[in-house]
């Protein structure tokens, strides 16, 4: 079994994403899926995982190859917390079981990419906080935030990541957009990431606004 490409995506799907935003979401990752299965490097390394997390957090995709990969049906409650502390204490569990390390007699997969998508702060602030020196143990090759909606929170993201983004508008559009992005960044990791190499994202499209 050769190396693979562990992507992990964590979903926020409280309750302020029900109707066109989660559609747009199910738009865009279609739209990622689809280039990303024209990429032959990426049909052989890339292995996706989805968490989605709002009151409840769920691994709605375990780490699955790329050409194996079927989009689950994404589900947004009614309303409630926004649980991001939780999806990221399951995301260490995750990590810890699917990624493969290195042995002597064998490589172990790549460092993992892991894109967070939220449209809102977290509502379990202190598990938050508790959680973020834990994910950086697990060595991911890079951490992409995406804080989607006017009135979401980049403060709580900048915490976990450098790599802060803001979409204002959560139209399928800009989603398809940010997503397009999401699979060249994948698409270099897959290409060019070594045990200790940064990685160096393309630049995002005009609707991604960086957070400084």
């Amino acid at each position: 079994m050769g190396r693979r490409l562990p992507v992990y995506m964590l979903i926020d799907t409280s309750g302020s994403m029900r109707g066109e935003p989660i559609e747009s979401v199910k738009v865009g990752l279609e739209a990622m899926l689809s280039s990303l299965r024209q990429e032959p490097y990426a049909l052989d390394t890339v292995n996706i995982s989805i968490i989605t997390f709002d009151r409840e957090v769920k691994v709605l995709a375990p780490l699955t190859p790329l050409e194996d990969f079927q989009l689950p049906e994404i589900v947004v409650p009614e309303s409630g917390p926004t649980f991001t502390g939780a999806a990221l204490e399951l995301l260490c569990k995750q990590v810890d079981a699917e990624v493969r390390l290195s042995t002597p007699e064998r490589k172990g997969d790549w460092m993992p990419l892991l894109f967070l998508l939220t449209d809102g702060k977290p509502s379990d602030i202190q598990a938050y906080n508790n959680v973020i020196p834990e994910i950086k143990k697990r060595h991911f090759a890079s951490i992409v935030a995406c804080a989607a909606g006017m009135h979401a929170k980049t403060e709580p993201l900048k915490q976990l990541t450098d790599q802060v983004f803001a979409l204002d508008t959560l139209d399928s559009a800009s989603f398809k957009r940010f997503f397009q992005w999401v699979s060249a960044s994948i698409e270099i990791g897959n290409k060019s990431i070594g045990a200790t190499d940064e990685l160096e994202l393309p630049p995002p499209p005009e609707e991604v606004n960086v957070i400084v």
